[in-house]
């Protein structure tokens, strides 16, 4: 099913048909990805006087409680409620759902131990292209991701130049493979959330932060449109479901 999209007087044309997931579903257990030194997500049958929602156990339907958090169990969505004083639900300022994005792959550099995405990675990039998202997708990109449990490995972040960047290049959307654009441990510092929000300016209420994709390797670097969905949260945060969808020769 080819459906036509008009952006900046251009029209492109994507295969509804094909779409490309790049989320990573909310699973029970050990085997779930994880940061941020939680437990495991649990996925069991409602139990309640006698009752156990399971068809196996003589209930007439299957009836689940979960218990997840988003920011460490899943694919999510955030918007800069996420660090912001006053209450700002990601149901509310993401209004819009397709996106023109930008697919990249960067391998990390190293400095002073760690493993960071530089401004000069970005620009290198991106070169002169002006996007609504762009989708980082970092090196080795294994398929472990899914399931890897990332508390206490200090793991691959966004230097705030890099995020500087972005703003500048009027990105709103940013989506990365990682569970943060910030250093786990930075002393509550959070640059490279508080500079892509623009938190000390005039904040950037529309732009949204995604954490936790999984870019499958034959998905190549490239552009695309997103289409960004989020269950409807009143939260800061809210799980949701990235797809991408290759634009087709006119």
């Amino acid at each position: 099913m080819i459906a036509t999209i008009k952006h900046n007087s251009r029209n492109y044309k994507i295969d509804l048909a094909k779409p490309l997931d790049i989320s990573i579903p909310l699973k029970g257990g050990d085997k779930n990805v994880n940061a941020w030194y939680l437990d495991p997500p649990k996925i069991t049958p409602h139990e309640e006087d006698g009752f156990v929602g399971k068809v196996t156990e003589g209930a007439s339907t299957n009836f689940n409680d979960i218990w997840f958090n988003p920011h460490s169990h899943v694919t999510h969505t955030e918007c800069l409620g996420h660090i912001s004083e006053e209450f700002n639900s990601i149901n509310k300022r993401l209004k819009k759902f397709f996106f023109l994005a930008e697919v990249i792959t960067v391998a990390p550099e190293q400095l002073n131990g760690d493993f960071i995405i530089s401004e000069k990675q970005l620009k290198y990039a991106l070169g002169n292209k002006k996007r609504q998202a762009v989708v980082i997708r970092t090196l080795p990109n294994l398929g472990d991701k899914k399931s890897k449990r990332y508390s206490d490995s200090n793991p691959p972040y966004l230097m705030e130049n890099a995020a500087k960047y972005l703003v500048k290049k009027g990105v709103e959307h940013l989506l990365v493979d990682l569970p943060s654009v910030d250093k786990e441990r930075d002393g509550g510092e959070l640059l490279s959330h508080k500079a892509f929000w623009n938190m000390a300016g005039k904040p950037r209420t529309k732009a949204t932060i995604t954490e936790f994709i999984y870019v499958p390797n034959p998905v190549e670097d490239g552009t695309y449109f997103l289409n960004l969905q989020v269950a409807p949260f009143e939260n800061d945060a809210s799980p949701c479901r990235p797809v991408l969808f290759k634009i087709e020769d006119n």
